[in-house]
């Protein structure tokens, strides 16, 4: 063998430097990326493990499950609603604003609203947003069973306003393909037989008029309207 006496090259060393440690806000913050660009259903144990670089089995350290990560993700999103002071002149007034901003907090983060229709949400900011809700009902002088009722009940439609306002959006389709789309349902609607439908077929065009945010305002105030009259004395 001919020794050229040339040094042989240095063996790369392998890196030392410790990955930052892994923890349930990272994992979190994480999912809730994967949640504003592609959706509830993007979200899966290895899906977050693979965008982390680590493994399922890391993430089951920090929680017991999908459900639960979506559960905090919840929270997190809910934690940009800002919560209106209740008034004891003017009840109606939080009450459409705190609406409102939930709707628009949710509306931002794709369909995360799916996570609060799969059952009560816990965590401090919807247990949060609930105390508000009951601040302002309680300080207008409504009766505590109307209170507690009329919290589940506007919740409940304005989560599943937001829910179906996203998926209406259907961003794997595109805004051109969703206004193809109703201007198809538009015209069923149009072309129905007047002996048959005779109210649908009179109410045809007010039928379509409106986008999305007017017609969660009408709904609102309808409840509203119907709660004003549980109001004590």
């Amino acid at each position: 063998m001919i020794n050229s006496g040339a040094e042989p090259p240095a063996r790369r060393r392998r890196s030392t430097r410790p990955k930052p440690a892994l923890t349930q806000q990272a994992i979190v913050a994480v999912a809730l990326d994967l949640v504003d660009r592609a959706g509830v259903d993007a979200v899966t144990m290895r899906s977050v493990a693979d965008a982390l670089g680590t493994g399922p089995a890391s993430i089951y350290r920090h929680v017991t499950g999908k459900d639960e990560l979506l559960e905090l993700v919840l929270d997190r999103v809910l934690a940009e609603v800002a919560v209106p002071p209740p008034d004891p002149e003017d009840w109606r007034g939080p009450l459409i604003a705190l609406a409102r901003e939930v709707r628009r907090v949710l509306l931002a983060h794709n369909d995360i609203a799916a996570v609060a229709m799969s059952g009560p949400p816990v965590g401090d900011s919807p247990a949060h947003i609930a105390e508000a809700l009951l601040a302002i009902l309680r300080t207008a002088g409504f009766p505590d069973e109307v209170c507690a009722w009329a919290v589940d009940r506007l919740s409940l439609y304005v989560t599943a306003d937001a829910l179906d306002t996203a998926r209406q959006r259907a961003p794997h389709d595109g805004p051109e393909a969703v206004q193809r789309r109703w201007a198809a349902v538009a015209q069923y609607y149009r072309h129905l037989p007047a002996d048959r439908f005779p109210h649908t077929v009179a109410l045809r065009d007010a039928l379509f008029v409106a986008g999305p945010v007017d017609r969660f305002t009408l709904g609102l105030e309808l409840f509203l309207d119907g709660l004003a009259s549980r109001r004590g004395g």
